[in-house]
């Protein structure tokens, strides 16, 4: 079966210092299910992947039991060109994403052919209750809506999501932050109006400060704008 295959292909590619490296930085993955296969190796193993005919036996499998397998399947996923079976494997795939690595790995290239379908689910995404579909969905309206198809109304969604998860909280700052360095004049208003939580508002000042697209004055300007703990 291509699912003993690929893990087998796994393991031989593993790197244990790597992957007691990799496993301290998603604490919400158990550390036994970290294989250690380096970035740039499962990307060209996904590429290969794509050719074979029994792929979807893989995506199938779900829940995978390794971490690695999971990055794996988003970087499939991400190579993935016939947009409606992109989107069909995603919607899939998104229940199982545990962690941030591989919520964030998942970027389909067909995605930026096709953003008046996209921005209808990511609305959806980001109205779920699952940490790491709505991260996704922030993640895709950072990605594809901050350039040529960008409207305030973006950033006013993302304003009103209101969570006690970490790493919602995380990539909404990282969403501002962007924004705020390609769209500065538009974005300003949510930080100086304070549209965000206390953590979230400064986290995502201080992501902007240490961005190189964000000028010395503003830099200034938006510190005068962080919170004071009370």
């Amino acid at each position: 079966m291509i699912v003993d295959e690929i893990r087998n292909e796994l393991f031989d590619m593993q790197d244990e210092k790597y992957r007691d490296f990799q496993a301290k930085l998603i604490p919400t993955v158990e550390s036994e299910t970290v294989i250690g296969v380096r970035t740039p190796l499962l990307r060209k193993y996904a590429g290969r992947l794509l050719k074979r005919d029994d792929i979807h036996e893989f995506l199938d499998d779900l829940p995978h039991k390794y971490f690695d397998e999971n990055q794996l399947h988003a970087f499939i996923i991400s190579g993935i060109k016939d947009y409606g079976k992109c989107m069909t494997e995603v919607e899939r795939f998104l229940p199982y994403v545990d962690n941030w690595a591989t919520c964030d790995q998942m970027s389909p290239k067909v995605f930026k052919k096709h953003h008046q379908e996209l921005l209808i689910r990511a609305e959806e995404w980001i109205a779920s209750k699952e940490t790491y579909t709505i991260r996704f969905g922030i993640g895709m309206l950072m990605e594809h809506f901050l350039d040529d198809d960008y409207d305030p109304q973006y950033p006013e969604l993302v304003s009103k999501v209101r969570s006690e998860e970490y790493y919602v909280n995380m990539m909404t700052a990282w969403y501002f932050a962007t924004a705020l360095a390609k769209q500065y004049e538009s974005v300003l208003p949510f930080i100086e109006d304070r549209k965000l939580d206390v953590w979230t508002h400064n986290k995502a000042i201080q992501k902007a400060i240490e961005s190189y697209r964000i000028t010395p004055e503003q830099k200034e300007y938006l510190k005068s704008l962080k919170i004071k703990a009370r």
